[in-house]
């Protein structure tokens, strides 16, 4: 029984990684410049921790896998069987996807629906990793943007508007059926209708969203200096994906700036995309993506309007309520803890894994000797066994931490 285990956490070199936020965050060299975008901690069979203790080789689902109840706490233990969440540091230098994640129905039924048609799971066009939702949490650790939600129609009609009154033709009539589309109906009809027309822009339109971005930057923030912001992410989208319709986001997505310590969550169907920025990321421990552009993986447009949110979404800036960070998510719940000195304070949710992102935290359990010193970049999973003496463990130390725990519904509140 391991109450308490260091963690050795994998890296996802994604092509949109910077070569230096994690490897600075963790103290290491990465001398051929490698884009480390994410560093995965948990038990996902895609990139599981592993755990260091004693010379012990385990995976940390297959610690836990030992004694679920012990490891995760009993309710915990019912409810999900393993650690039902994902936590990630993520380092984006350049713009990720578009995406958006299912709901829990959505993903059961899609899991068993590509299963029967028997697509690999490693299949490039496989839409279902995996049978589970996928809410999320990003917390900034450097100044942080992103697109997320989509605005109401009215906003996307003016933006395009703007867009559209000096580009030359046949772009600006094609654009102008664009904006038609925004007056079908409700909210939720004119949003489905917008997206289902423009995937269905023809090429030689698409590449002309692009030039115009690139080449009447000038001309777009003189006559409408309003968007200049906007001008810009479209510009910069179209000199990535010059044939990508999905370049217009910045007029149909909300744009968000995070400081550091303010986070955003995402439930199912919230169109969305990260720019750029490094955070801590939490979600449920899936792989479920469907994406809507600027990428050059599979798009399933049929499949992601289907399981859209059509409604206008502009999600809230999350500062930590204490140390908690309020979310509905049932998997997960994130939390952080700044100390100074000896001051020492406790953690009295468990299991959690965490993370040190600045300064040595000193981590001693009352009644035993020793303490274990955790620098920046260490992390640790530390199990639910705690749980029976919480005032026991004891943070001490000058540092700022992250740490993911199980939602509230299945640990008794916040």
């Amino acid at each position: 029984m391991y109450p308490m285990v260091r963690l050795k956490n994998p890296i996802k070199h994604y092509d949109w990684g910077s070569p230096e936020w994690i490897p600075q965050l963790l103290g290491e060299a990465n001398p051929q410049g490698l884009p480390w975008a994410e560093l995965w901690m948990g038990v996902h069979p895609e990139g599981p921790s592993r755990i260091e203790y004693g010379g012990s080789a385990l995976s940390l689902f297959q610690l836990i896998d030992q004694d679920p109840a012990r490891y995760l706490g009993e309710a915990a233990a019912r409810a999900f069987g393993t650690l039902p969440f994902l936590f990630k540091l993520l380092a984006a230098e350049k713009p990720l996807s578009i995406q958006a994640h299912p709901n829990q129905e959505q993903a059961q039924q899609g899991w068993e629906r590509e299963n029967q048609l028997q697509i690999p799971l490693d299949a490039p066009q496989r839409n279902y990793k995996d049978p589970q939702h996928k809410p999320e949490i990003i917390c900034a650790l450097s100044p942080f943007k992103a697109l997320c939600g989509f605005r109401e129609p009215e906003r996307i009609v003016r933006g395009l508007v703007a867009f559209s009154q000096s580009a030359p033709e046949p772009l600006g009539s094609a654009l102008g059926s664009l904006v038609k589309t925004l007056y079908a109906g409700d909210t939720a009809q004119a949003l489905r209708a917008f997206l289902q027309g423009l995937f269905g822009l023809p090429r030689e339109i698409r590449q002309a969203i692009s030039a115009y971005g690139i080449h009447g930057q000038g001309e777009l923030i003189a006559h409408h200096a309003e968007y200049q912001e906007e001008w810009k992410l479209l510009g910069s989208f179209a000199a990535l994906h010059p044939e990508d319709p999905a370049v217009l986001a910045p007029l149909y997505l909300n744009r968000i700036d995070l400081a550091p310590g303010e986070g955003i969550y995402l439930p199912a169907g919230v169109l969305h995309a990260y720019i750029r920025g490094f955070g801590v990321e939490l979600m449920a421990s899936s792989d479920n993506v469907l994406r809507g552009g600027l990428t050059a993986k599979h798009v399933d447009t049929e499949e992601l309007v289907r399981i859209l949110d059509f409604a206008a979404f502009h999600p809230q800036v999350l500062k930590p309520q204490g140390i908690c960070y309020p979310t509905p998510a049932r998997e997960f719940s994130l939390w952080t803890l700044e100390g100074s000195g000896d001051q020492v304070q406790h953690l009295e949710r468990l299991p959690v894994i965490l993370i040190v992102t600045q300064g040595t935290l000193r981590l001693s359990c009352a009644g035993e000797e020793g303490e274990w010193i955790l620098h920046q970049g260490a992390s640790v999973f530390i199990s639910a066994a705690f749980s029976l003496r919480p005032e026991a463990l004891r943070f001490s130390g000058t540092y700022t931490l992250y740490a993911a725990g199980i939602g509230c519904e299945n640990t008794g509140g916040c």
